[in-house]
C-alpha cells in the first residue's frame, strides 16, 4: 500500500513542474497576443516530458493499488480511465503543436506515452482529423466528430430511451464492438503497434496480476475512458442547433461552443481534474484560438464575449447540454412534419 500511494503522490509531483513553469506572471484576463508570447517564451520540451511521465507513474500506483482489496480494485479502475483521459487530452495539445517547444518533441512524446500505449491512430492520422477536418467544420455535416455522434444514434426524431442509450454509448454492445472495431482497425495497417500496445497490458499484469490487467488496463482502456472521452465530445458544442455565423474566428466559435459550469466552481473544478482536463472544460477558448495551451484557456476565456450556451449541468434539469441536445434534435423532426389541418 505504501509504495502505491507514493508512486501516486510522485506521479502528482512530477506533472506540477509543467503547471508551474507556465503559470508565473499568468495574467488573469488577456487577449491572445499576449498569451501567446507567454507561451512562446516559456515552451520547452522537459516540463512536458514530467508530466505525461508523471502521468504513468500514477497508473503504476493505481495498478498496484488495485491489488489490495476489491473497492480498492473499482477505485483504481476508475482512477486509470482518468489518467487515460489526461494522456489523451495533454496529446490533443501536441497534435497542435502547443505541449512541447519543437514540432518533433510534440510527436514523439504523444506517439510514445500516448498514442502507441492507447492503441490511438498514428499522430499524423489525428493531425488530420482533428486539426484539419474537425476545426474548420465544427457542427458541419462534413465534421467527422458530428459524423460520429449521428452512428451512435444522436439523429434528429430520437426517442428519449435511444437519447439516453446514445449518451452512454461506449457502455453498450454497439459501443463496446466499435471501440474494438476501433483499436483493431487503428491497429492492423501498423504491426509495431500492436507490440507497443500489449506492453502496457503486460506491464499492468506484472504488476499487479489479474486485478492489475482487468481493473487496472481493460476494463478502463475498454469501457470507463471511452465513456469519458465520449462525455466529453458531448459538451464541446450544440452539435444540432448551433448559430452559424461569420466575421472573427472567437465570434464564429462562440454560435457554436458551450461552456459547461461557468457558475458552479466546485463541479468545475471536479470536471476539469476528471473528464474534462488540460483546458477542455474550456473548449470554446480553445477553438476560438487552437494555438494556445491550456495553460492560458482560463486568461482568454475570460477576455472573450461568453459563448451562446452556458449550460448550468449535464444531465440534471431543464437548462443542461443534454436537455439542449433532445430538444433540438427533436425540433427538426417537428419543424419537418407538416401542418395538420
Amino acid at each position: 500500500m505504501f509504495t502505491a500511494l507514493s508512486l501516486i503522490t510522485a506521479g502528482i509531483l512530477l506533472r506540477q513542474a509543467d503547471r508551474l513553469h507556465f503559470a508565473r506572471h499568468t495574467p488573469h484576463t488577456a487577449p491572445a497576443r499576449q498569451l501567446l508570447a507567454l507561451q512562446r517564451a516559456r515552451a520547452n520540451n522537459l516540463t512536458p516530458t514530467l508530466l505525461l511521465a508523471g502521468q504513468w507513474t500514477q497508473i503504476a500506483g493505481l495498478w498496484l493499488l488495485a491489488a489490495h482489496h476489491p473497492a480498492l480494485a473499482v477505485a483504481a479502475a476508475f482512477g486509470v480511465a482518468v489518467q487515460l483521459r489526461h494522456l489523451q487530452e495533454a496529446s490533443h495539445h501536441a497534435v497542435h503543436g502547443v505541449l512541447a517547444r519543437t514540432r518533433t518533441a510534440n510527436h514523439l512524446l504523444a506517439e510514445a506515452l500516448a498514442h502507441l500505449p492507447l492503441g490511438l491512430a498514428p499522430v499524423a492520422v489525428r493531425h488530420q482529423r482533428h486539426v484539419r477536418d474537425h476545426h474548420p467544420a465544427a457542427t458541419l455535416a462534413t465534421d467527422p466528430n458530428l459524423t460520429d455522434l449521428h452512428q451512435a444514434g444522436l439523429r434528429p426524431g430520437v426517442s428519449r430511451i435511444r437519447f439516453a442509450l446514445a449518451l452512454l454509448h461506449p457502455l453498450t454492445p454497439a459501443g463496446a464492438a466499435a471501440t474494438l472495431t476501433g483499436l483493431a482497425r487503428d491497429l492492423r495497417a501498423h504491426p509495431a503497434r500492436q507490440a507497443a500496445l500489449l506492453t502496457v497490458p503486460a506491464a499492468a499484469y506484472l504488476t499487479a496480476g489479474w486485478t492489475g490487467l482487468f481493473a487496472g488496463w481493460l476494463l478502463p482502456r475498454l469501457l470507463l475512458y471511452p465513456l469519458l472521452a465520449w462525455l466529453s465530445l458531448i459538451v464541446e458544442h450544440t452539435w444540432f442547433d448551433p448559430e452559424h455565423r461569420t466575421g472573427p474566428q472567437p465570434h464564429v466559435e462562440a454560435g457554436r461552443c458551450l461552456r459547461l459550469y461557468p457558475r458552479n466552481r466546485a463541479l468545475a473544478a471536479l470536471a476539469a481534474a476528471t473528464w474534462l482536463p488540460y483546458g477542455d472544460l474550456h473548449h470554446y477558448a480553445h477553438s476560438a484560438h487552437p494555438g494556445l495551451r491550456w495553460n492560458y484557456l482560463p486568461a482568454l476565456e475570460r477576455h472573450l464575449p461568453p459563448p451562446h450556451f452556458t449550460p448550468h449541468g449535464l444531465a440534471l434539469g431543464a437548462h443542461t447540454v443534454t436537455a439542449r441536445h433532445h430538444h433540438a434534435l427533436n425540433a427538426v423532426t417537428a419543424c419537418e412534419e407538416p401542418v395538420k389541418v
